[in-house]
Formats: structure tokens, sequence, C-alpha cells
């Protein structure tokens, strides 16, 4: 009997293993091709910047005022000069944070960077440039004319 429970221990150590380090394939957002590339993007700098990584995590994060229609836009690349450029995809659309009002036809987005990362940056002495809110952009791919109209 121990034998059978020490057997699928160590089969669910090993699934478990496998999921959370396998790489996550997301082929539809590549951010140095959406950078690099000669087509028409829209980018928008941050309204606010909190940058407080002693209180742990999800406490780096800049705050976006994006217009409506790129709220199809299936994904964006947050660049923070400094930290480097993230993919990421859209989540909640959120009309006011922080005492940040969307204007109307906006909504806000909250995109974050690792606590670890920021602690490395300030480390460095660069505490400044990623609490500079010129600093932190997000860069969506032009919407195909019928994302528009949808």
């Amino acid at each position: 009997m121990h034998r059978r429970l020490r057997y699928i221990l160590i089969l669910l150590l090993s699934l478990s293993i496998i999921i959370l380090w396998w790489p996550v394939n997301n082929s539809d957002c590549n951010s140095e091709a959406i950078l690099a590339a000669k087509t028409t993007k829209f980018q928008v700098h941050a309204t606010q910047v909190i940058v407080q990584p002693w209180r742990g995590r999800h406490h780096v994060y800049g705050i976006f005022m994006i217009p409506d229609k790129y709220k199809k836009a299936p994904f964006f690349v947050l660049t923070v000069k400094g930290a480097g450029s993230y993919c990421s995809k859209q989540f909640g659309q959120i009309k006011n944070y922080n005492d940040i009002f969307a204007e109307p036809g906006t909504y806000l987005v909250r995109n974050f960077i690792r606590t670890r990362t920021s602690l490395r940056l300030i480390l460095q002495g660069l505490y400044f440039q990623i609490n500079d809110k010129k600093n932190w952009t997000l860069t969506f791919p032009e919407l195909e004319t019928s994302q528009h109209n949808s």
C-alpha cells in the first residue's frame, strides 16, 4: 500500500512540475516583432505609476487610459524603460482606480511588472526611472477595420 502511495505522489509531483514549468506558447504575441514592425501602432503612456515593491506582489504597476476602440485588441505590449517589454492579453476594463476616472470613450488598464524586477532596478539606482510615467508605454497593434466595427 505504501509503495503504491509513493508512486502516486511521485507521479503527481512530476505532473505539477511539468505543468508549472511548461513554456507558455503565445504565438500570437511576439513583443519584439510588434515593436519592430513598420505598421501603424497605437501607443499610450501611463496616467499614473505606483512603485512600492516593499508592500509585496502587485504593487509595481502603471495605469493607462485606453480608447474604447481597443477593447477588442487581443493583446498589447507593455514597455518599461530599463525593465524590458512584455506581451499581455487584455483582461478587465475598469472605469476608475486610485482616484483616476476614465474619460468618456476610454477605459483603464492596470499592468504590472514583476516585484523582483523592480527591486533589481531600484538596487541599480533606477527608482526614479521606473517611477516616471513617461517611461511606461502600452503599444497596441493597429486594429483591422472589421475589429473597429464589431
